[in-house]
């Protein structure tokens, strides 16, 4: 069997990555992180546990002479990491896979079909910049050197544990969720009508297995999302109708969110979500033929949705976030009437 190392491999996008090929009879999978959620994993998976997976040191000793046919990490951010994995991976894997974010396309978009032509710039969002100059570090050293890599761009990849939203606070989607729940509206970027890509993980594991030890992957670049477009209303409705509630949206300019200061939405509006995106993914079907996102939105979201309400630990209360979508709603709707009454 082929070696694999997942560097992570508990999260969102990794855990169905993790799942499959466990249950494969080509790969041996490893995984390299803190051990904390671990016990998520298939009892086959072998688990190399660190303290700090950011202490170059401790994971090469930790490896302890291992090599790989193909390496993964799922957790490297900033260059400073990807340097970090360079130095210890540099002739013990025949592949090393990264993460980087669609996100990193350009933003304003030239042309909202996006492949891998699609240029990188992203003035907006440190995040996609951190990643654009990791992609570029990497193919530097694939040329140079011909360091294997293989870098990934995902787009909103979703699980079961986390609705997919375009507005939340700092403790994640369920406040929304909750808002729902109780008939209030929800602050809906622009006018709901821009498009979106929301992509099941188990869709995401699929085109990724197919390029683990695929040699058309080296030295290439794939987005792995899924092909469905979906407005954002068309996404809150999915959500209003598996919670069985009315969809009451309250549209706010995504320019005015980024002004607020409460929460930084530059970033991940007007450097991500607010830009209509259609994903061709013709690049990854030719490298990886058998691979098709099954997962429709509205089913995927509904199971997430279940999920949520029957595990209280994924339900993580943000009475601050709510207190601050009042306090815009009611501001902005004493504004309209000020301005109406005023015409």
């Amino acid at each position: 069997m082929k070696k694999t190392l997942f560097i992570g491999g508990t999260g969102t996008i990794s855990t169905a990555i993790s799942k499959r090929i466990a249950q494969s009879d080509e790969w041996e999978l490893y995984v390299l992180n803190r051990g904390s959620r671990n016990n998520i994993l298939p009892p086959n998976v072998h688990s190399i546990v660190v303290n700090d997976v950011n202490d170059e040191a401790e994971v090469t000793k930790a490896l302890n002479g291992l090599s790989f046919d193909c390496v993964c990490d799922f957790i490297c951010f900033v260059p400073s990491q990807i340097e970090r994995d360079y130095r210890i991976f540099k002739g013990i894997t025949k592949q090393f896979m990264f993460i980087s974010s669609a996100s990193a396309y350009q933003k304003p978009l030239g042309n909202y079909v996006i492949n891998e032509g699609t240029p990188l710039a992203n003035p907006y969002w440190q995040y996609s910049r951190d990643k654009i100059a990791c992609e570029d570090f990497l193919m530097k050293k694939y040329r140079e050197e011909q360091f294997p890599i293989t870098i990934i761009r995902p787009s909103h990849t979703y699980d079961e544990r986390s609705i997919p939203l375009g507005v939340h606070g700092k403790n994640g989607s369920w406040q929304v969720v909750k808002r729902m729940l109780e008939g209030k509206p929800v602050i809906i970027h622009g006018d709901g009508t821009s498009l979106w890509t929301f992509t099941h993980n188990s869709d995401f594991a699929k085109g990724f297995v197919g390029l683990m030890g695929n040699p058309h992957a080296i030295g290439e670049a794939f987005q792995i999302t899924s092909d469905e477009s979906v407005t954002w209303n068309q996404a809150y409705q999915s959500i209003a109708d598996a919670l069985g509630v009315e969809f009451k949206p309250y549209y706010v300019s995504s320019e005015f969110l980024a002004a607020v200061s409460d929460y930084d939405f530059t970033g991940s509006l007007i450097g991500d979500k607010a830009n209509s995106v259609v994903f061709d993914n013709t690049k990854l079907k030719r490298a990886v033929p058998e691979f098709k996102a099954t997962v429709r939105f509205d089913q995927g979201v509904r199971k997430t949705i279940e999920f949520v309400l029957a595990h209280p630990e994924y339900q993580r209360e943000d009475k601050d976030f709510d207190h601050w979508c009042d306090t815009v709603i009611a501001q902005l709707e004493e504004t309209k009437k000020r301005i109406v009454e005023n015409l």
